[in-house]
This record gives structure tokens, sequence and C-alpha cells, in this order.
């Protein structure tokens, strides 16, 4: 064999085990990625709201999320005695699917209930982190109601794993009937961001790790953490335990 076939074939076994780390690598982050957008854990099996669960979920013993304060927005009953705080981001493709549960389990517990969205936009989703602040800026200069009617519209639109248009921001606060002006200096100033990478870093303390993780906390301030865009029935288990508390 000649010097120049020994050398071509080194240089295709250097190929073949170069790529085949290369897979492994990707692999990996592929799995990482996955993980921290639908939460897995090992005490829950997360499920997409499009998909049946896997296993019959239960929630889980938390530590305490921070108390619900007035930099908090309220959806429901302000007064109710059960608050459901999710964390989450706009990017997330489950959380968008997640969505309708919340309002559904609204409608159900009425004035027993309230939700409180908080912040967690994963470093991946390149436009997630802005867009937490878009609502912000939207709460504003809106008010409690402007914010979970831009936050709604941002879900709705958004395309999962690509995020809502960081320049499509302003137009919808406009359609809201915000002031664009007003809305895109709010914006543009950074106002919010330490507001939000605040609220990640209060999420971690409390044992969040992904996208969603939603805490059932009851009259005593207890707490159980359900993870992952769960069927309903996970959350009608948790708040029907919750309110039994007395």
């Amino acid at each position: 064999m000649t010097s120049e076939a020994n050398e071509l074939k080194s240089t295709n076994k250097f190929l073949v085990i170069a790529l085949i780390i290369a897979a492994f690598f990707l692999g990996s982050l592929t799995t990482k990625v996955a993980t921290l957008e639908k939460n897995t854990a090992p005490a829950i099996v997360p499920a997409d709201a499009n998909q049946p669960a896997k296993a019959n979920p239960s929630p889980v013993a938390s530590k305490k999320p921070k108390t619900v304060s007035a930099s908090d927005h309220i959806r429901g009953n302000k007064n109710a005695k059960i608050t459901l705080i999710t964390y989450s981001d706009y990017e997330c493709p489950f959380c968008k699917n997640f969505e309708p549960t919340l309002k559904q389990l609204l409608d159900t517990y009425g004035d027993k209930i309230r939700l409180v969205l908080r912040h967690y936009p994963l470093p991946f989703h390149a436009n997630a982190q802005k867009e937490a602040e878009a609502s912000e800026c939207a709460a504003q200069l809106g008010g409690n109601d402007v914010f979970w009617k831009y936050s709604d519209a941002i879900f709705e639109r958004t395309t999962s794993g690509e995020g809502f248009p960081l320049d499509n921001l302003g137009p919808l606060a406009a359609e809201l009937g915000i002031n664009q002006q007003q809305f895109q200096s709010c914006l543009d100033s950074g106002k919010y961001e330490k507001l939000v990478k605040g609220s990640i870093a209060e999420g971690q303390g409390a044992g969040v790790q992904g996208t969603p993780s939603t805490f059932i906390v009851d009259a005593k301030s207890n707490n159980e953490l359900v993870v992952g865009a769960q069927p309903i029935e996970a959350f009608k288990t948790a708040v029907d335990k919750a309110l039994a508390v007395k």
C-alpha cells in the first residue's frame, strides 16, 4: 500500500472518530435543553399539553418560593387563600401549551385561587429576557390587566423555539392601547432587566430548574411544586389538598 493510501486511510479514520464525538456532545446538549424546558424531575413525569402523561404525576415538596408581594402580577381573586406561582418563559413551547391549563384552573376554582406569573427566561432562548422586560413595561404603563393581556398575546403569537420578534414588542403594546413611544423608551432603558434576573435567582433558590414550574401555596404557606406542563388532573389534586388545609 502506498504512503498516500495509508495517509488517506488514517485521515478517514480520524474523521469517523471526530464525527462520533461530535454526535455524542450534540446529543447531550439536546437532552439538556429539553430537560430545562420540560423541567424533568424524578418524582414527576413532565408532559407536553398535547401529549398524554406517561405516568400518574404527583406534586413534590419544595423549598418556599418568595412570598407574593406588590411586585407580582396576580390573576384572579387577589385575596384568594390558594396561590399558584408559575415560573415561566415566553419562548418555552411547554409554557405556551401550559397557559390554557392555568386558565382552566381559574375557571374551575373561581375565587378560591389566584395565579401569579414569575419570569424565568432560559439562557438559550434569545428573546425571552427582553420579552419578560417588555411585559413589565406593559404593566408599568397599563396596569395589571394589561400585563396579563400582553403576556397572553405573546404566548398566543410566539413561535415555539423561535420566540416573538423583538421588533414586534412595541407594535403589540400599541395594539393594546399603550403609548408605543413610552413603551419603547422603557424597554430600551433596560429598567426591568434586574427585576427579571432577580426572579430567576429567586426561583433557583426555591428549587426551580426549568420551565414551567408551578408552586401551589396553601393558606398556611405550605407549598408543593408541580413540574412541567402536566395535565390538569395533577394540579387539581394539589389544589384540592391545599383547599383542605384550615
